[in-house]
């Protein structure tokens, strides 16, 4: 009997110890099975970090390895439970099991940036594919060798800036071009189209001539040019809608003209609208008549122009406007001479010329407006100006002063010209920004000192004895 109950107590004893054991088996077996997890990854603003947060106490910190073909940034994962800092990013994975090398992706969203980033983690073992589910929090397993892919842009070429012309003409014995709308006849080349047209070189004796078949704009750049023609024009407009010559940067260029041409009389001439610009400079020597003639309307919007005429410097049929530049003119008749209109808005001009009694250094048949720019000029007669912005001053003397003389108009104690006619004068003009109301001006005329003049309104005519 005794046997008997000491083996039922110790085959209890197993049965207890077998069911502990089995108990602890399958707990082990459940607690190595997968499951999916939550991942935060919070990346900081500013800085090539990320921080992966669980709700463990622990910590735990990788840093990634760098490659040459792609940045790569440093790593911390933390664990700890769910705490958070000032201007992060939040990012909420969910972390699937499988059997190879464990990848987690991160896509990062932020309020401030549409910047997006992309992260994998590897370990060796398993591989866990993230996606974005907002600002959560869980629990999170260690990540290496994360790799954040930068946006790429596309490299862009410079553009050329080439400047295409229309054709290039060569000036010279034989002139000769490259491009189209040329011809040459002898020593005459004629543009017949719109378009640019460049020359360089020179022609002992010829011409430039346009002569489009329609009304067309056209632009003559001279690039270094020494033209002269013994019978008309250096340059010649026949027809265009609008002709423009272009001194072209740095570039000094020389016409010319000589004979008795009374049709075609002005080195250039034009039946059109003509526009003189440009960086470059024009030298202008009429040896027949007019500098630059023209029956429509002549614009000089910049560029140096330097031009002696027997005649007019500038003569148009309708208006004239110098907007810019450095104009100097030293004309035989009259200096600029309109038949329409003239308008000062800008540049620097000197103008001499009117060596007849009834001849002017400026005239304007119609309407003389200025509204900027300096305007010194010299002659026997001056149109006063119908309108100006500033005051004007016209000095006139009781005498003629004989050419070879030089006159210096000061202002306010300020020598603002001191030039020396070729012809003689007998009045004097200034336009400038300077002269306001109660300005001091006086004339110092071959050594002579006038009196003392104070301007007063806009119209200043002061007699000089």
């Amino acid at each position: 009997m005794k046997y008997s109950r000491i083996i039922s107590f110790l085959t209890a004893l197993l049965c207890l110890a077998g069911a502990s054991s089995c108990g602890k088996n399958a707990e082990s077996k459940h607690d190595s099975e997968p499951k999916g997890k939550e991942t935060s990854v919070i990346i900081k603003d500013n800085e090539n970090s990320i921080i992966t947060e669980s709700d463990s106490d622990s910590t735990e910190e990788a840093t990634s390895a760098s490659s040459s073909d792609r940045k790569t940034s440093d790593v911390t994962t933390k664990l700890k439970g769910n705490s958070s800092g000032d201007n992060r990013h939040t990012v909420t994975t969910t972390a699937k099991s499988s059997s190879s090398n464990m990848q987690t992706s991160a896509n990062s969203s932020s309020s401030e940036s549409n910047e997006s980033s992309e992260a994998t983690h590897q370990t060796g073992s398993s591989q866990h594919s993230g996606e974005d589910y907002g600002n959560n929090s869980g629990n999170v397993q260690a990540a290496e060798n994360v790799s954040i892919q930068q946006p790429t842009q596309a490299p862009t070429e410079p553009i050329s800036e080439e400047k295409k012309y229309t054709a290039e003409i060569r000036l010279g014995d034989t002139p000769a071009f490259t491009g189209t709308n040329v011809t040459v006849d002898g020593s005459v080349v004629t543009v017949n189209a719109g378009g640019d047209y460049r020359f360089t070189g020179s022609l002992a004796d010829g011409q430039i001539c346009v002569n489009t078949a329609v009304e067309e704009k056209v632009t003559i750049i001279l690039d270094g040019v020494n033209i002269h023609n013994s019978s008309g024009p250096a340059i010649f407009i026949n027809e265009a809608k609008k002709c423009t010559i272009k001194a072209n940067n740095g570039s000094e260029n020389i016409l010319s003209d000589a004979g008795k041409n009374k049709a075609l009389d002005g080195v250039i001439y034009s039946n059109d609208t003509l526009c003189i610009k440009g960086s470059g400079t024009i030298n202008i020597n009429a040896g027949n008549a007019h500098g630059i003639c023209s029956d429509d309307d002549i614009i000089i919007e910049n560029s140096t122009l330097n031009i002696k005429s027997k005649k007019s410097g500038l003569i148009a049929n309708d208006d004239i406007t110098v907007s810019g530049g450095d104009l100097t003119i030293s004309g035989g008749t009259n200096g600029i001479k309109s038949k329409g209109s003239i308008h000062i808005t800008g540049g620097h001009s000197v103008v001499l010329g009117g060596n007849k009694e009834e001849k002017c250094s400026v005239y304007a048949a119609g309407e003389f407006i200025c509204t900027g720019g300096y305007l010194f000029a010299a002659g026997n007669q001056v149109s006063a100006p119908s309108a100006s912005d500033n005051p004007y001053i016209i000095a006139v003397f009781g005498t003629s002063v004989p050419g070879g003389t030089t006159a210096e108009m000061i202002l306010d104690g300020t020598q603002m010209i001191s030039f020396t006619p070729h012809c003689s004068f007998r009045s004097l003009l200034m336009l400038a920004p300077e002269i306001s109301e109660n300005s001091n001006f006086y004339t110092i005329v071959g050594g002579n000192t006038s009196d003392d003049f104070s301007v007063i309104g806009t119209d200043n005519i002061f007699e000089i004895n």
